[in-house]
């Protein structure tokens, strides 16, 4: 039975020892060197760090990277990992979060890692990486790791405008990795084209994959999304046969007319996941793919990323309505009313999600997290957790769940989770804004600031472009003499859709 991760990266380094685990271009990283340098960092590190202590990673977007993560494992850690691409501002935030006392960055980020204040030791991973292995300590590491053991944190947005690190156990990866492999016919066989950046939850998919089954991930680099005769040109060359992708991500070539020019040859099958994806373009890859499986997979990540799935029947309409699911295997999904009750038959309530899947919580916000994984109210004989997703949903004639958009102000955007108020917070941080508004478009995917006072429009622009991610970066920033508001005094959320174009 396997207890963690390694026992997958053990299995493979032993019966596919020269497969490639991650390409990138003409980097290729094998099992057997993976296993290596994570035994041979993870013997550098479990020398410092205790049991379950996280360690930052940034690294940059190449094969390597997975190994660092998996050598804080190795170590008996908790990996943590930031983009070097993000502001500042924001990569200080999480390292706030995180509280850790070690760094690890390859060499391309040790500048950017330096800037940031860390006052813990900064590890540059190329230096350890022929570290001699002990095994006796690497043992005694691996002996503190249970099924229960936290593998990772990954940030996500938070409404108070500072990240939070959801924190997710071996089991709950394993579970969840189990259950896709499942409903996507994983195998050794298949090449998985990876889209999403490494420190994202869909990520785990493109770095689990190959560990659970054989498979093998190539790291597609970022810019040849914006050059889809490119992307479609790595995905030949590598005989990609399956992307599990944000919505944004697959839409893009069907945006750009990728297909008049070439296709993917070797697709078999494509999810998506992160927003609701558009049936108009989703019917651009169908023509083009008739034989291609298509799954829509919907989920937060709270629930160790997806949660429900939809395998798409039939060419789609554009009026198609793809639902997002059923659960997969691991998981449980009941809807409840605002009083905690179950909604009736066909009625909207906010998607709950229970199971082996859930993460473990916040790291070092044991608020947030009782306010988020509760008991389930509709159990009162033992315990069993919840996570709220504060979707709301309902259960068609068929039995699959239909989305049905936020129940507070929290949006998804690029395939991100964003909190409006965390916009609204950073807005405020301006000289010259007075009050403000965010809101979002979602049939043009646009990000609107309403503000009033006495900055100009290209200074707050800049200002995001300083402190936030590229994709919490307003599109739209609106100068109002006064902000509407209702009797009660709160903004006229309503009044300033008006706006959208």
């Amino acid at each position: 039975m396997f207890t963690s991760v390694l026992d997958w990266l053990d299995a493979r380094a032993s019966d596919r020892p020269d497969k490639a685990a991650y390409i990138c271009g003409d980097e290729s990283l094998s099992f057997k060197r993976l296993s290596d340098i994570t035994k041979s960092a993870g013997t550098y590190l479990a020398g410092k760090i205790t049991p379950e202590e996280p360690v930052i990673c940034m690294s940059g977007r190449h094969p390597y990277t997975p190994a660092y993560f998996l050598s804080v494992v190795r170590a008996g850690g908790v990996y943590a990992p930031i983009d070097s691409t993000m502001p500042v501002a924001r990569l200080q935030q999480m390292i706030e979060v995180a509280h850790a006392d070690y760094m690890l960055v390859d060499r391309g980020s040790l500048e950017k890692a330096s800037s940031l204040g860390f006052e813990g030791e900064i590890i540059v991973a190329e230096d350890i990486v022929d570290t001699p292995v002990d095994e006796a300590l690497l043992q005694s590491a691996r002996e503190n790791i249970t099924e229960l053991s936290p593998l990772y944190i990954i940030f996500t947005s938070g409404s108070t405008g500072k990240p939070k690190g959801v924190i997710t156990s071996h089991h709950s990866l394993m579970c969840y990795i189990d259950a896709v492999s499942e409903v996507l016919h994983v195998d050794d066989t298949d090449v998985f084209g990876g889209q999403a950046p490494l420190d994202y939850i869909a990520a785990v998919r493109d770095i689990y994959f190959p560990l659970k089954s054989g498979a093998t991930t190539v790291i597609i680099p970022k810019s040849e999304f914006a050059i889809p005769t490119e992307l479609f040109n790595t995905l030949n060359r590598n005989k990609v046969t399956a992307l599990c992708w944000s919505v944004a991500g697959v839409e893009l070539p069907a945006k750009l007319n990728a297909f008049s020019e070439t296709k993917p040859e070797y697709l078999k099958k494509v999810c998506f996941s992160g927003s609701v994806m558009s049936t108009k373009l989703l019917r651009v890859w169908q023509d083009a793919l008739p034989d291609v499986m298509f799954v829509n997979q919907y989920g937060p990540t709270e629930s160790t990323a997806s949660c429900t799935y939809h395998v798409v029947q039939g060419k789609v309409e554009e009026d198609t309505v793809l639902p997002i699911g059923r659960p997969y295997k691991h998981y449980g999904i009941m809807l409840l009313n605002e009083d905690n009750t179950p909604t009736a038959d066909g009625e909207t309530g906010e998607i709950c999600v229970k199971g082996p899947c859930l993460a473990l919580g916040y790291y070092r916000n044991p608020e947030k997290t009782a306010e988020s994984f509760m008991q389930n109210p509709l159990n009162d004989t033992y315990r069993e957790l919840i996570y709220k997703t504060g979707d709301l949903g309902s259960f068609n004639a068929d039995g699959e769940l239909m989305f049905h958009g936020r129940k507070d102000r929290q949006i998804k955007h690029m395939g991100h989770r964003i909190e409006l108020e965390e916009i609204e917070g950073a807005a405020k941080r301006v000289d010259g804004v007075r009050t403000c508004c965010s809101l979002y478009q979602k049939e043009k995917e646009l990000l609107y600031l309403f503000y009033t006072g006495d900055a100009a429009p290209k200074e707050i622009t800049l200002f995001f472009r300083a402190q936030m991610p590229a994709f919490m970066v307003p599109r739209k920033v609106i100068q109002l003499d006064e902000m509407p508001a209702l009797p009660n005094g709160k903004t006229d959320m309503n009044a300033l859709k008006a706006y959208f174009k």
